[in-house]
């Protein structure tokens, strides 16, 4: 682990080593081979720690965080970066150098990495970790989402340190459980632990803005394959009854049905014009390629009727962006998640949950043991290898204001095809 030491001490790049050694021995005095060399560059990553978001290791990680920003803040800070979006590999700007600059103060650069024009791969290595480090997609040009990141004083990352410190000290009072989940909201970002370790990491698709995924503390009960899906009130409202008065098939096309009690109605007896629809149930037939919860549903009690799910629509997984559902968490890859959650429940291997899969049939499994879950708020965290993350405040629980940028979604599909993703 960091030592305080070790963060007021020395280079400020000390706790982030994007270049070895080696090379920074074997390109000094060479600056026009070190900001030039395009091809031959080994490339910086942020290496995947084992070390949950949730962790007496974080916390302490993160506190000595705060004490390595002030020093930052105590030598100047950094300044902000113009002119630099759309630059990549073999652009040259006089704004390279700056950038360049604002990398090394970060850490994301190697302080030896000279003064340039020329956006070389040593660049844009820092760059791809600087986007890690923000939950944007490790590209390594710069973006305007890049850019925006890294725009945000350093005062103002501090002050977010402080504010996810107190979190991480609530969440940790009183000790954690052997096996546990954390859903981080504003990372869209699941993670299993077990032993205090990461035992899977899944991205996430959590709710919009406007419907938001609640903070929880509960547990895994149950796991329901091949669920039906009822449609929740708010988007038979918001949803549903505009959907239909444009495209009048589309209960029949995505096999949903409309129930009064327990008789079933023709999508032609509903006035599609007025609040009628309100009055009725919707439920929609299972079947993972159609169904908006997909193959598996994931409960977990709580007064707000969330839960996790599988879908469909896998695209949202590589979007930057995965603010999408009306509150319920889906998850990518799901059968590793429900393979772990179902572990010490007897009869469910690998094969069986597969075969489950496969077959199509409703099935519900209990678990043998329920397992503690988390749905968090963290904005910012660190782990003991000295890699701080930050992400938008994307419902401004921070209070920061407009100090941080938010992202805005570049959707995969349209929107209408996504209104039924709770």
């Amino acid at each position: 682990m960091l030592s305080r030491r070790t963060l007021l001490t020395g280079s400020l790049a000390l706790v982030f080593t994007p270049v070895t050694a080696a090379l920074a021995q074997q390109f000094a005095g060479n600056q026009a081979e070190w900001s030039q060399n395009y091809e031959s560059v080994s490339r910086t990553r942020v290496q995947r720690t084992s070390t949950p978001m949730v962790s007496q290791e974080a916390l302490a990680a993160t506190e000595q965080m705060i004490a390595y920003y002030k020093n930052i803040a105590a030598r100047g800070g950094w300044q902000s970066v113009q002119g630099v979006q759309g630059l990549r590999v073999g652009s040259k700007s006089p704004a390279v150098v700056a950038l360049r600059q604002r990398l090394i103060i970060s850490g994301d650069l190697d302080q030896t990495a000279g003064e340039s024009p020329i956006y070389d791969s040593y660049v844009e290595a820092g760059v791809r970790r600087f986007q890690a480090r923000h939950g944007i997609s490790s590209t390594g040009t710069m973006t305007a989402s890049t850019v925006a990141a890294m725009n945000v004083p350093v005062d103002v990352r501090i002050r977010q340190l402080e504010i996810n410190v107190a979190r991480l000290r609530s969440l940790v009072a009183g000790g954690l459980p052997n096996r546990y989940v954390v859903a981080n909201i504003p990372a869209a970002l699941v993670e299993t632990v077990e032993g205090g370790v990461v035992h899977t990491r899944h991205a996430a698709g959590v709710g919009k803005s406007d419907r938001q995924s609640p903070l929880l503390n509960t547990k895994v009960v149950e796991v329901n394959f091949n669920p039906f899906w009822t449609v929740p009130a708010s988007i038979i409202k918001k949803d549903l009854i505009p959907k239909m008065q444009k495209e009048p098939n589309y209960l029949t096309d995505n096999k949903i049905r409309i129930f009064n009690g327990n008789t079933e109605l023709s999508p032609s007896q509903v006035n599609w014009f007025s609040d009628e629809a309100t009055r009725y149930r919707f439920r929609q037939d299972p079947g993972g390629e159609l169904n908006s919860m997909g193959f598996v549903r994931i409960n977990i009690p709580n007064q707000h009727g969330v839960y996790m799910h599988d879908t469909p629509s896998k695209g949202i997984f590589g979007d930057d962006f995965r603010f999408v559902s009306s509150g319920c968490i889906r998850v990518q890859n799901v059968r590793d998640y429900i393979e772990w959650l179902l572990k010490d429940t007897p009869g469910w291997s690998r094969e069986q949950i597969d075969a489950t899969f496969k077959s199509g049939e409703r099935v519900d499994a209990r678990l043998a043991q329920p397992v503690p879950i988390h749905w968090i708020y963290m904005t910012a965290w660190a782990t003991p290898d000295g890699l701080v993350q930050f992400r938008d405040d994307i419902y401004n629980k921070d209070g920061l204001g407009n100090a941080i940028p938010v992202a805005s979604r570049t959707p995969t599909e349209p929107d209408e095809e996504m209104f039924l993703q709770n």
